[in-house]
């Protein structure tokens, strides 16, 4: 058994404050008595950006020094795609992932950059909670049914066409039986959490997160019954990429990890045994994230009124 403390960093390096605010998180850490830990790619990339890189010498390197089993939770420094990313260097693990907004949007993150120091304190004192969010498992079968590639997604996996000129001509399948087929430019498989990214951009629900459900999407389908979809949770959702289809797709997860469908390729998306952790510094209703995320319109909002208006138990998390 080790005293030490384990605090993964994973910053978006491209840009000057972002490198800043590395640069002061690690600091923070060191000060306290945590080690920071970075992925040798994102050292790098630090080093290259920081006027002085000495500031990376108590830095130690994961999967070289340490493995994931060994960080007690990751801060991340940027907006959402930085986020899934340090969510796919933990995978598997136990440590959560906090984000400290440094984008625009910035919807999967707890934290502002100007709250990025008492962060960072709350870490320390281990004043946070962790909220599981649900991940999907995403197959790919060749033609011959082989599986030949796999992976995770905790926003969604993304069947999209390969050529601009040319549609995918394909078949939804929802828990062994087959549902429609259709031309079209893809489709996007969503988990709640990813139903106010890709999915909500192409026409699908916004989905809450203590909703546990899969949800489908047709991107600019040549039919008539082309409608998003929400299944259950346990639900298997298979596309198959129809022989007759004129070019290649690809499979995206979370935007950041592709494979190549050429025709007759399937590809299956089931609910992950293994959750996406997330720490959490503010009970937040998953409402007001909403109306401050997308900066919705509320003018005129009276409020329930308490004596006539039924009020949930307890309301959704951020």
């Amino acid at each position: 058994m080790t005293d030490e403390r384990f605090i993964l960093v994973v910053a978006h390096a491209r840009r000057d404050d972002t490198v800043a605010a590395a640069m002061r998180v690690i600091d923070s850490l060191t000060a306290a008595g945590a080690i920071p830990v970075m992925s040798p790619d994102d050292r790098n990339d630090l080093a290259d950006a920081m006027p002085d890189p000495s500031v990376l010498d108590r830095v130690r390197m994961l999967g070289e020094e340490l493995s994931t089993a060994d960080l007690e939770l990751a801060i991340v420094l940027g907006g959402d795609g930085t986020i899934l990313r340090a969510a796919e260097l933990v995978r598997g693990s136990a440590a959560p992932v906090l984000g400290i907004n440094m984008g625009h949007v910035g919807f999967l993150a707890e934290s502002e950059r100007d709250d990025m120091d008492e962060a960072v304190r709350r870490v320390i004192a281990r004043d946070y909670t962790v909220e599981e969010r649900m991940a999907v498992d995403v197959r790919v079968k060749n033609a011959q049914g082989d599986v030949v590639y796999s992976t995770f997604a905790l926003n969604d996996a993304s069947i999209e066409k390969g050529s601009r000129e040319r549609m995918l001509e394909v078949v939804l399948e929802v828990d062994g039986r087959p549902l429609t087929s259709f031309g079209c430019d893809g489709m996007v498989v969503s988990t709640p959490t990813g139903s106010t990214a890709y999915n909500f951009s192409a026409g699908g629900p916004v989905i809450w997160p203590t909703v546990q459900a899969i949800c489908v999407v047709p991107l600019s389908a040549h039919a008539l019954f082309a409608r998003p979809i929400v299944v259950d949770p346990s639900s298997s959702v298979a596309i198959e990429v129809m022989s007759r289809t004129n070019g290649n797709g690809v499979l995206w997860a979370d935007g950041r990890r592709s494979h190549e469908l050429p025709p007759g390729a399937r590809v299956v998306v089931r609910r992950s045994a293994v959750p996406v952790r997330l720490a959490r510094l503010h009970e937040a209703k998953f409402t007001d994230r909403l109306v401050r995320k997308f900066r919705l319109p509320v003018d005129g909002w009276r409020g329930p009124d308490p004596a006539t208006d039924v009020l949930p138990i307890q309301g959704g998390s951020a």
